[in-house]
């Protein structure tokens, strides 16, 4: 499995941010951006398509939105096993609750300040990373 994760990211802020803080916290690891939910699936299920560790997903993206990433990739048999974690802003119980039983792995909020912001996204990476 190649040490690559896939981001899906709506927010220009966002993906500069995670790209800057993962770039220096975990050089080695290799980023791929999807904007859209939209294009997850496709990108996961096309042929020859490269694996990712894991998927670091925002939830509230335009069109479909995190929760329905999940819903899909749980409900294709070829992506079982894949690490899905929920990385957003929202701090609303029930929205978490809601990733947890459709599938996702973990869910983390995502913090303003970007020390911790950096300190959260190398705490989930090592956490995952050193799993099977």
């Amino acid at each position: 499995m190649a040490d690559l994760i896939l981001v899906v990211e709506d927010t220009d802020e966002d993906v500069e941010a995670i790209g800057r803080a993962i770039g220096k916290s975990h050089p080695a690891v290799e980023l791929e951006f999807l904007r859209s939910g939209a294009e997850v699936l496709p990108r996961l299920t096309a042929p020859g398509a490269i694996r990712p560790r894991l998927v670091l997903l925002d939830l509230n993206m335009p069109g479909e939105g995190g929760l329905d990433v999940i819903k899909r990739v749980r409900s294709e048999p070829a992506l079982a096993g894949l690490t899905l974690v929920v990385f957003t802003s929202s701090e609303d119980q029930a929205e978490a609750d809601a990733c947890y039983a459709a599938g996702a792995d973990s869910y983390i909020y995502k913090p303003i300040n970007f020390a911790l912001f950096r300190t959260v996204l190398q705490q989930t990476l090592d956490y995952w990373r050193s799993r099977p």
